[in-house]
């Protein structure tokens, strides 16, 4: 064989192996849960916590809702962690039936957006008299 009839071959090893980077099928990723929240009861007064965290690449980002809109309230604080693609939502003092309602973590990237939801029920005390 001459040297120009190994041409041929080794143009095809060097698409074989260029063609997944100059793709970025070797890389990017949907979002998806690594820790998805689960349903919890409260008592009135008191305080719960949901964790959610998510993988893919990029990076997701990971956020909470209530009623389709961002959480937003004195009583309720968002704890980021993993650089954003984790977050703990933490509600307390528990208000009963404002805080009672279904919460909804989404875990966001430019490869796709997915979302999980956990119930938050409210056990009211007893008051003595």
């Amino acid at each position: 064989m001459t040297p120009a009839s190994h041409l041929p071959i080794l143009l095809s090893l060097s698409a074989l192996l260029l063609s997944p980077l100059l793709t970025g099928s070797l890389a990017l990723s949907p979002p998806r849960f690594t820790k998805v929240p689960v349903d919890m009861i409260g008592v009135s007064g008191g305080v719960v916590s949901f964790v959610c965290q998510a993988t893919g690449d990029p990076k997701p980002r990971v956020t909470w809702n209530k009623k389709g809109k961002r959480v937003n309230s004195q009583r309720v604080e968002t704890v980021e962690f993993d650089e954003g693609a984790g977050a703990v939502l933490r509600i307390q003092p528990l208000r009963a039936p404002r805080d009672e309602n279904i919460y909804e973590c989404v875990a966001e990237n430019s490869e796709g957006e997915i979302s999980v939801q956990a119930k938050l029920s409210i056990i009211r005390g007893k008051t003595k008299g």
